[in-house]
């Protein structure tokens, strides 16, 4: 009987995660992106990873997608969830060179 709930839940629970929107994983080492660009659609997510040993500040001006980490410390990471489609910049406010293009679809 345990059996059967046990499969239960975890089928409910499959089901259930298809309603979330999806999360894209960025890394940042040797001061550059691990992508140049990403495409996502409009409600997903990215996570920004520091797997750096540097702090960065990840952040974009683009309007409707406007965003700003602050200082990230190495080894930590952050959800960034873009609300508007189009073709976002993203920079490193720190290390000029590390720039990547984040783009939203409907």
């Amino acid at each position: 009987m345990r059996t059967i709930a046990l499969f239960t839940c975890v089928i409910v629970a499959g089901f259930s995660v298809g309603a979330y929107a999806a999360t894209e994983v960025i890394h940042q080492q040797g001061r550059v992106f691990s992508a140049e660009s990403v495409s996502i659609k409009k409600g997903d997510a990215v996570t920004f990873l520091n797997d750096d040993s540097v702090p960065h500040n990840i952040m974009s001006a683009t309007k409707g997608n406007e965003f700003n980490l602050g200082s990230q410390a190495p080894g930590t990471s952050t959800d960034v969830t873009f609300k508007e489609a189009g073709d976002v910049q993203v920079i490193c406010a720190i290390h000029p060179r590390m720039k990547m293009m984040v783009k939203v679809t409907d």
